[in-house]
């Protein structure tokens, strides 16, 4: 019996995976759809099933075998459908299945929440319908671009307030608000667009200290409340854009300041402080495997003024990690401002940016040698953002940003900014 029909047989066989049922979203040329099945609300008796009591070691091999031979969406399905079996077989998913950060693959919600790989980057684009004020996020399922072809990640809504303007990000690409069970954090703006906080729900490491919560805290209903994760408004990161009226002082200047990522990170066994295991409250696990699974193929004001505080402690490790965007070269024979994309942009934008390390060294005097891997750590580009169409654009990142993270600072690219340009 081959491992595919172990798993369709897992899964035809109780029925359910899950008590709340998997949404299958499609996104082909363009159109969503979506196809939620509802499941009868039964005990489940996976627990007592002949998978749930499989020896460990043939466990261990079947996961193992499925992990390397599914390696991409939407056949990466199976290795979540694994995960939601039981208990026993969630355990042993996550021994096998690697972060991101080691294994370049979303796999489960946590991954968004994860750092990026090390040697690669991971490839996203993002499309914007201006009628709503919608922004979905995708992973890139095929290398051509112009091509929406792509497992559904995030979405955004932007919605503008007298004195700011706020992106309520979330995991479900139709219920995008604060009230949603999968809503996981915000990016909130001043009034000129220069300046932007990214909120997440959840602290930005285990351990953290938990502050009691304030007006622009989340409110839940009570019986979604889980005492073990922590929830509410955490400031994670810090965009600012330099004044430049009437763009007089040349392309756009960003600065983000990654309070939840320290600047030793990018040395030599720098780490990233981990987020608690769970992405969203465990009574709401189930549904955190529906919404990100099961996409197929063609599928309070905030005190600015603290802004630029960049001497704030991530978890005593030292100061936190600040992103620069790199500065464009003037062409002569076009007239305009590069960088150099390496083919994922294609469209000329003011929105374009390519975001590497502040700190970094002195530059030598030889030449690129256009294998990005082989460059230090620090002169690699973090996160690349452009445009490749109308509506579309492309979001690429690496460790030590997270999905979350880069999308959020994409964001803040599509917000007027009138004193910058």
């Amino acid at each position: 019996m081959s491992f595919r029909s172990i798993v369709r047989d897992v899964r035809d066989g109780f029925g359910s995976l899950s008590r709340r049922g998997f949404d299958i979203r499609l996104h082909h040329r363009g159109k969503s759809q979506s196809s939620f099945q509802e499941l009868d609300d039964q005990p489940l008796v996976i627990q007592s099933s002949r998978w749930a009591n499989l020896p460990l070691e043939l466990l261990c091999d079947v996961i193992k075998r499925l992990e390397e031979s599914e390696s991409t969406w939407p056949a990466r399905k199976h290795v979540v459908a694994c995960a939601a079996v039981c208990s026993s077989w969630r355990s042993m998913c996550k021994e096998i299945v690697k972060s991101p950060e080691f294994c370049g693959k979303l796999t489960f919600p946590v991954s968004l929440k994860q750092p990026g790989p090390r040697d690669g980057t991971i490839q996203c684009f993002i499309k914007r319908d201006k009628s709503n004020l919608t922004y979905h996020l995708f992973l890139c399922l095929s290398p051509a671009l112009l091509v929406e072809n792509g497992k559904f990640l995030l979405s955004a809504k932007r919605t503008r307030r007298t004195t700011c303007t706020e992106y309520i990000i979330s995991m479900d690409a139709d219920n995008i608000s604060r009230s949603s069970s999968t809503y996981i954090g915000k990016l909130r703006s001043n009034f000129l667009g220069t300046k932007f906080i990214i909120y997440d729900t959840q602290p930005p490491f285990t351990g953290a200290h938990v502050a009691q919560p304030g007006r622009s805290s989340r409110r839940f209903y009570s019986k979604k409340v889980s005492p073990k994760v922590p929830t509410g408004s955490y400031n994670i990161s810090q965009i600012s854009y330099e004044l430049n009226v009437l763009g007089t002082r040349g392309p756009r200047r960003m600065h983000c300041v990654m309070h939840s990522i320290p600047a030793s990170s990018l040395e030599a066994g720098g780490t990233v402080p981990t987020q608690p295991n769970d992405l969203l409250p465990r009574s709401l696990l189930d549904d955190s495997f529906r919404s990100m699974s099961f996409s197929k193929t063609e599928f309070a004001s905030s005190r600015f003024s603290e802004i630029n505080a960049t001497n704030i402690d991530v978890d005593g490790k030292g100061k936190p990690l600040v992103l620069k965007n790199k500065s464009p070269r003037w062409h002569e024979q076009l007239q305009c401002w590069c960088l150099n994309f390496r083919g994922r942009v294609t469209v000329a934008s003011v929105k374009n940016f390519q975001l590497i390390a502040a700190n970094q060294p002195p530059a030598s005097g030889s030449a690129p040698t256009g294998s990005q891997p082989n460059q230090p750590e620090h002169d690699k580009v973090i996160l690349q953002f452009g445009k490749i169409g109308k509506d579309m654009f492309t979001m690429d990142y690496r460790y030590p940003l997270s999905a979350f993270q880069a999308f959020a600072i994409c964001l803040s690219s599509f917000d007027t900014k009138l004193a910058c340009e």
